[in-house]
């Protein structure tokens, strides 16, 4: 997804001019639809059934092409053929179209659309906005072929394969001293790493692929090991230790092909490839089956924690799915949008998951809404329980009593 217009940009969106946005692959579609959100504003291309009568006073129909402007009602997505189906009504007339008319835009690859939020943008859908814009996806595979003096730092996702970086360096010949070569491969190693560590976000952990000719990328693996405890870099210690070297012909580019399409490299890196939400779920888990009080799911125990700032600085997360930002209601949305502003202003996490992943699907489970706390809180749904004794009394009272005719 990027920006129609260049002069676009996160920090400078025009509320009444609307975002152009420009799907370039079929994940965009995913991204589209969960920002695009009911009661806003979609301006598409569309094909429209018309019906024209002639001079001669016959009705003929006929398809035209044109631009729709409608306010969301529903959307589908279909992540099988990754396409995306927005349904409102016609706010925009046009020769063709009159207000208040239904129509269904369906929004498609290298075709612009136009997004109006009606309720403004919130911290949530500029998060989802930047995910969308990003080159940079989390689960997008992190690849650097080299040889001697060449590193190509990619990107490489289901979709494309996308060079963040070229890294060249002069390397004395074999004929010069081996100190020399080997302090030329050292100053090499070093451009490599550094470069890669500010092109690429390795703030969560993600799957690197080391691919060369010979053993430059295994000596490439072993420097950076050595860095990370030279450095007493723990994170460094982690991509290392979680990188995976394999032989490639050249150091270049199209070499990535050979590599990704050996079905040893496929079945090694599907096992490394995870995201960290899978394994925040799994931490939620884990601490409700040992019930200390650490975690808690369900929209009126995860508030009360996060007003208590439980869910702040020091290991806590907010765990919600994206079903909550696509309310009807608009104090709902409003609602969940400020648990979110708390936690990250409490120095907490915030993950917002999708219900169309795994992850996403377990924490619906559990009501949709979840979070480990940074301290232990008991009795946090302990009002419910009052609530739901409270309501039993009750009914037994209207059942249970004598009727006084």
């Amino acid at each position: 997804m990027r920006f129609v217009s260049k002069k676009q940009s996160l920090t400078a969106i025009d509320p009444l001019a609307g975002l152009a946005l420009l799907p370039t692959e079929p994940e965009d579609m995913w991204h589209a639809n969960n920002l695009i959100a009911v009661s806003d504003i979609v301006k598409a291309h569309a094909v429209r059934k018309v019906h024209v009568t002639t001079p001669t006073g016959s009705v003929t129909t006929d398809r035209v092409h044109t631009d729709l402007t409608i306010r969301v009602t529903s959307t589908f997505f279909d992540p099988a053929a990754s396409s995306l189906h927005v349904s409102g009504v016609v706010v925009k007339e046009n020769a063709w179209v009159n207000v208040g008319q239904y129509h269904t835009l369906d929004l498609e690859l290298q075709r612009p659309f136009t997004i109006w939020k009606n309720d403004g943008w919130d911290t949530v859908a500029l998060q989802t906005l930047t995910e969308a814009i990003n080159d940079d996806k989390p689960e997008a595979l992190v690849a650097v072929v080299m040889q001697e003096g060449i590193a190509n730092i990619c990107l490489i996702t289901d979709f494309q394969t996308l060079i963040k970086q070229r890294v060249e360096s002069a390397v004395p010949k074999k004929r010069s001293t081996a100190k020399e070569t080997s302090g030329g491969m050292t100053a090499f190693y070093e451009k490599t790493l550094s470069t890669m560590l500010r092109a690429v976000d390795f703030s969560s952990p993600r799957p690197l692929l080391l691919a060369s000719p010979g053993f430059i990328a295994q000596d490439f693996r072993a420097y950076m090991q050595s860095q990370g405890a030279l450095r007493a870099d723990k994170r460094l210690q982690r991509i290392a230790k979680d990188s995976v070297v394999v032989h490639s012909s050249t150091g270049y580019v199209h070499s990535l092909n050979e590599v990704l399409k050996s079905p040893e490299v496929q079945a090694t890196m599907r096992d490394k490839k995870f995201t960290s939400e899978s394994k925040l779920v799994d931490q939620l888990y884990e601490r409700l089956r040992k019930d200390d009080g650490r975690a808690w799911y369900g929209r009126d125990p995860v508030e009360k924690a996060v007003m208590e700032g439980a869910v702040g600085r020091g290991g806590g997360v907010l765990l919600i799915n994206n079903a909550f930002f696509r309310s009807l209601d608009l104090p709902t949305r409003k609602r969940y949008v400020a648990l979110v502003d708390k936690v990250k202003e409490d120095g907490g996490e915030a993950k917002v998951l999708s219900s169309d992943h795994e992850s996403g699907e377990r924490l619906d489970a559990l009501g949709g809404i979840a979070a480990i706390l940074t301290y232990p809180l008991y009795d946090l749904d302990e009002d419910e329980e009052q609530d739901d004794r409270h309501e039993g009394s009750a009914q037994g009272e209207d059942t249970g009593g004598v009727e006084v005719i």
